[in-house]
């Protein structure tokens, strides 16, 4: 994942998608309301810093962590914050580099999607949460609306039985052993943050009304406005593209 991303303008991603980054900012702070004290924070795969600003104020000590030496040198070059270290490493890696369950929040978000080993990628954030501590986690989201009403068309009616992650690559970037991408089903993250310790408080739908057509005649406060008041009704039905979870690891 690092050599992908250090060859890889990650910020210019971002230019255009102000009404994703600020509903998914809305969903985080929506979430960092509901936690009362927040002693050390750790963000895994944080990119260039986009959401730092979100929730570092809350914390006393913040890990940022990334796997890319590029995009780690633009979060340190950018955000200055005392109270933030910076660290290279993969996600595997961490439990080597910080101590094991120390963290009261732990935030991932655009994270999971590369990972397919889900197994492990919660036992390690389970080493690394305090008793008690918060996790904020996004995962791309599979039974999303647009996908599910493509699937009824086509009868695809084994789609819905099948809850396996799905890799959504065309076939030549999985010959040429691209950065995988992974669309997973809620019922998998569920049951995962359920084995791995950890229980539900809050599910938000994000990016609900995601629609270049929209974004053109739209304003984006406009849009703003329509998705806060979407974000926890769609959760119910798993609507979005983007599934964004607070949960509690039990003590």
């Amino acid at each position: 994942m690092s050599a992908h991303y250090d060859s890889y303008d990650y910020s210019s991603y971002w230019q255009g998608r102000e009404y994703e980054h600020e509903s998914e900012a809305y969903a985080i702070k929506s979430f960092l309301s509901k936690i009362k004290k927040i002693d050390k924070a750790l963000e895994i795969g944080g990119g260039f810093g986009r959401l730092l600003p979100l929730y570092v104020f809350r914390a006393k000590r913040v890990s940022f962590t990334e796997a890319s030496a590029k995009l780690l040198s633009q979060a340190k070059k950018t955000h200055k914050f005392k109270n933030v270290e910076f660290i290279q490493s993969t996600l595997e890696n961490l439990p080597k580099k910080l101590k094991r369950r120390s963290f009261d929040l732990i935030v991932m978000i655009r994270v999971i999607h590369h990972l397919p080993d889900s197994d492990s990628t919660f036992n390690t954030i389970e080493k690394l949460a305090a008793n008690n501590g918060y996790l904020i986690l996004e995962f791309a989201n599979k039974m999303h609306f647009k996908n599910v009403i493509v699937h009824l068309l086509k009868k695809d009616f084994a789609f819905f039985r099948n809850r396996e992650t799905t890799d959504i690559r065309s076939s030549k970037s999985k010959k040429d052993k691209t950065i995988p991408f992974l669309n997973f089903h809620p019922s998998l993250i569920k049951s995962e943050l359920e084995k791995h310790n950890f229980k539900i408080v809050e599910t938000r739908s994000v990016s609900n009304i995601r629609s270049p057509f929209l974004k053109k005649y739209l304003q984006k406060e406009i849009l703003l406005e329509i998705e806060k008041f979407l974000q926890k009704p769609l959760s119910y039905l798993y609507f979005g593209p983007s599934i964004f979870i607070l949960a509690r690891k039990k003590g």
